[in-house]
C-alpha cells in the first residue's frame, strides 16, 4: 500500500477515517450457509450496529460496484430484490451451482482531502483517478489508501476452495478449516494475509450473535502466529462475527480520525457454526 502526501503542500487538514474504527460493527449475514439440492434462494441482511447482527444503527450501503458475488466456477452471481431499509439492507441470491460461493462487500482505493477557497473537499476512488479529481488550486492535500472487505460463504452440496484464492490487496482470510464446516466444540483454523503476506501478530475479534438474549457477550480476541494463522474455538452454535484490522503504525499521532489519514485495512467474516 502507498501513502501520498503531495509535495510542497503543508499537511493541515484532516479527513474522516478511511475505515470504520468506531464501535459500530458491519456485518453481512446469510439466512443459510449449507444447502443441498440443485438450487436454493438465500437471503442476506447487511448493516452496521452496536451489537453484531442487531439492526439498530445503519444499513450497509451496498452498490453494484462494491457487492461481489462469486460462484464456485469463478463466474459472477447476481443480487435480486436489493432493498435498503432504515437499519439494514436486504437482498437475495440464487445459489444454483454446486460448491462454495463467496458473497462480499469489498472496496479499496484512495481517500483524499484538500482545502480550496476556505472550504474542505474530499474524494474517494481508484488510485489512478485521484490526480484528476483534485481541483486545480487545492492546497493542504492529504491522501491515504484503505482496503475493506466484509464477506460470508454459502455452500451447495460439497464444499470447494476456488473462491478463496487471495487477491493480494488488503486483509484476506484463507481457511484451513472450511468456513462451511464449522461445528460447536471443534476449533477452526484460518490464515490471515495482508497484501498477500502472512499477517502476523494480529488481533482477531470473535463475537457470537444473539447478544440480546444473554448477559455474557461471549467475545474473545485471539492473535495470529508468525504465519498469520489462528485457531478459533466455538463454544456454542450460532452466527459469529470475525474481525481484524490494520492501521499504518508509521502514521503520525492522531492519524485517521483526528489527523492526517493513515493507510489502513479491515477484514470481517460472518460464519455459521452448527451444533
Amino acid at each position: 500500500m502507498k501513502k501520498y502526501i503531495l509535495p510542497a503542500l503543508a499537511v493541515l487538514a484532516a479527513v474522516a477515517a478511511p475505515m470504520s474504527a468506531s464501535a459500530h460493527r458491519g456485518w453481512l449475514m446469510p439466512s443459510h450457509t449449507v444447502l443441498s439440492g440443485d438450487s436454493f434462494w438465500v437471503s442476506f441482511d447487511a448493516g452496521a450496529s452496536n451489537g453484531v447482527f442487531i439492526a439498530d444503527h445503519a444499513p450497509l450501503r451496498l452498490t453494484p460496484q462494491s457487492l461481489q458475488i462469486t460462484a464456485p466456477d469463478g463466474s459472477a452471481g447476481a443480487a435480486a430484490n436489493l432493498m435498503q431499509g432504515a437499519y439494514r439492507t436486504t437482498f437475495d441470491v440464487e445459489i444454483n451451482k454446486p460448491g462454495t460461493w463467496k458473497i462480499a462487500n469489498a472496496s479499496a482505493g484512495m481517500n483524499a482531502s484538500w482545502m480550496l477557497n476556505g472550504e474542505q473537499g474530499r474524494w474517494r476512488g481508484p488510485e489512478a483517478e485521484m490526480a484528476a479529481n483534485i481541483p486545480a488550486g487545492a492546497t493542504d492535500i492529504v491522501s491515504a489508501f484503505s482496503a475493506n472487505r466484509l464477506e460470508t460463504f454459502v455452500t451447495l452440496g460439497n464444499p470447494t476452495e476456488t473462491v478463496f484464492t487471495p487477491t493480494g490487496v488488503g486483509i484476506e482470510m484463507i481457511p484451513i478449516t472450511h468456513p462451511n464446516d464449522l461445528v460447536a466444540g471443534e476449533a477452526g483454523t484460518f490464515q490471515f494475509l495482508r497484501d498477500g503476506a502472512p499477517y502476523a501478530n494480529a488481533d482477531v475479534i470473535v463475537a457470537r450473535g444473539g447478544l440480546q438474549y444473554r448477559d455474557n457477550p461471549e467475545e474473545q480476541t485471539v492473535t495470529t502466529d508468525a504465519e498469520g494463522k489462528v485457531s478459533i474455538s466455538w463454544p456454542e452454535a450460532g452466527m459469529y462475527w470475525v474481525n481484524t484490522s490494520w492501521r499504518d503504525p508509521s502514521a503520525p499521532a492522531g492519524g485517521g480520525r483526528n489527523g492526517p489519514p493513515a493507510n489502513s485495512a479491515q477484514y470481517t467474516a460472518v460464519l455459521q457454526v452448527l451444533p
